[in-house]
């Protein structure tokens, strides 16, 4: 059912069978982030445009086991039921009303903490490995419900679609007009949390338009690409400048925008042209300061 994406894992003998299903696990990146306001309970509503790229995390589920457990060699990814993917095992469990068990091992590659969904991806891979486990007991829609349990950007995982995302991201709507560009990925080695970019937010600096009109990025990306922004980078640029210096390296290296991800502190640059991604991607390794990955949108 899936497909083995990382030839490099540590995971050994990564092939699907009854009692083991291997899944790959994008990481996203977010095009454009608007903070709309912040509801009684805490969350923040935004819009978001979401697309996964062509970085993979590895997630093996490995069946008949007594209890859930989960497994990971990165040191910043937790083994109990704080993890994402326990978290959305034990909620399937929970929703088909029995009381079995499952491994779950996560080869990690997507940077941790850095604004690109790597835990929501894996416990969407896990949702959809379970679900294909157990013969398909739940449609789109009532896994997209257990989904959001878990997390407000798994609903958007399981689709595996482009989609703009509103509210806390459980409104989802498939956006098809999207170009294929290359995506340079430069992660800083710091971690940035969510919780704490949302509490410094100012949203009184958040002023872009609540009334979007989503352009066609597939049409006339040169124009279009003025909508691209994001309402987190004022919080995280603050306490880490770096950030607005990666994103003046990615624009001077030839990008046609660069944009932070998600919270942060990963940056991106979109480019038309293959041969000057990676010109850019070169001259950015030579520096040896950060995490660098040349990727694709993952589109239809």
């Amino acid at each position: 059912m899936w497909s083995w994406p990382n030839p490099k894992s540590k995971i050994r003998n990564p092939k699907s069978n009854n009692k083991t299903l291997v899944i790959p696990s994008p990481a996203k990146i977010n095009l454009f982030l608007k903070v709309v306001g912040r509801r009684p309970d805490g969350y923040h509503e935004i819009i978001t445009l979401l697309c996964r790229v062509s970085l993979f995390d590895t997630v093996v589920l490995a069946f008949d086991r007594p209890t859930i457990s989960v497994e990971c060699a990165h040191p910043g990814v937790p083994e109990d039921r704080t993890n994402l993917a326990y978290r959305a095992a034990s909620l399937f469990f929970e929703a088909l009303s029995i009381h079995d068990g499952v491994a779950i091992f996560i080869d990690k590659v997507v940077p941790v903490a850095a604004g690109l969904g790597g835990g929501s991806s894996n416990a969407a891979a896990v949702l959809l490995g379970l679900n294909h486990h157990y013969g398909f007991p739940f449609d789109d829609e009532e896994l997209r419900a257990i989904a959001l349990k878990v997390g407000a950007d798994v609903p958007f995982f399981l689709l595996r679609r482009a989609a703009v995302a509103r509210g806390i991201g459980g409104d989802l709507e498939v956006y098809e007009d999207l170009t294929p560009l290359r995506v340079l990925l430069v992660c800083p080695k710091f971690e940035v949390p969510t919780a704490w970019v949302y509490k410094n937010l100012n949203l009184g600096l958040t002023n872009h338009s609540e009334n979007l009109k989503i352009p066609n990025l597939k049409q006339d990306f040169s124009r279009a690409k003025q909508f691209l922004f994001n309402d987190l980078e004022q919080a995280t640029i603050g306490k880490f400048p770096e950030i607005k210096t990666i994103k003046k390296l990615l624009l001077d290296l030839g990008a046609e925008t660069a944009l932070m991800s998600g919270s942060g502190p990963s940056v991106f640059g979109l480019f038309k042209d293959g041969q000057e991604a990676t010109k850019a991607i070169q001259s950015i390794r030579r520096g040896a300061r950060w995490k660098t990955f040349l990727v694709d949108l993952l589109l239809p």
